[in-house]
């Protein structure tokens, strides 16, 4: 029998250890859960761009708190994935102003580009799409959002090719919190 090695445990990289102390730093030590949110993005970037049950126990054990704690967070709001995505998830504004300016046309548009339905991934890996509530650029709808770049008036085949076309040619991997306050670390999952 050949030996059998158990699957190393999860865990943050060092940068990303870091940072969640960090931003412990900011509550009273028995207020952990106040920092679940930023965890739990640090977690997605630092995961492959989801948090699966796994990594959700991880931030759980982490903070010091229920898992169930984690799950009604994570399964409660839109910008946290709950299984793998593409290189890019597009956050298709459905609201309102968006809805009166094309964002169900923009919707069938992209599910045609690129073989995705919403809640799915394109064949090719690089596009998941997404429906979510206002993201508050009504005056240049439609919108998709895409990690931190919005994409604006949507509402011609000229624009969602020029979006696509960018989001293709970009090298992609998560931003980290960290990287955002101008701080460079490595990463551990690039």
């Amino acid at each position: 029998m050949a030996p059998t090695t158990a699957p190393s445990k999860l865990q943050f990289s060092p940068a990303g250890q870091t940072e969640i102390k960090r931003l412990l730093t900011h509550y009273p030590a028995d207020r952990s859960k106040s920092v679940l949110l930023p965890v739990l993005h640090i977690a997605q970037a630092e995961f492959g761009g989801w948090v699966s049950p796994e990594v959700q126990d991880l931030v759980a054990e982490t903070l010091g708190i229920s898992p169930i704690e984690v799950y009604e967070v994570a399964t409660f709001y839109t910008m946290y994935n709950l299984k793998p995505v593409g290189k890019h998830v597009l956050e298709i504004c459905r609201t309102g102003p968006c809805m009166l300016r094309g964002s169900d046309e923009l919707t069938a548009n992209l599910e045609r580009i690129t073989g995705a339905k919403v809640g799915e991934t394109s064949p090719d890996g690089n596009f998941t799409l997404k429906e979510v509530e206002c993201l508050a650029a009504c005056g240049f709808a439609p919108v998709v959002q895409v990690r931190e770049q919005y994409y604006e008036s949507l509402d011609t085949t000229e624009a969602v090719d020029a979006m696509l076309n960018d989001l293709r040619a970009q090298i992609h991997r998560p931003i980290l919190p960290w990287e955002m306050l101008g701080e460079v670390h490595s990463q551990q999952n690039k």
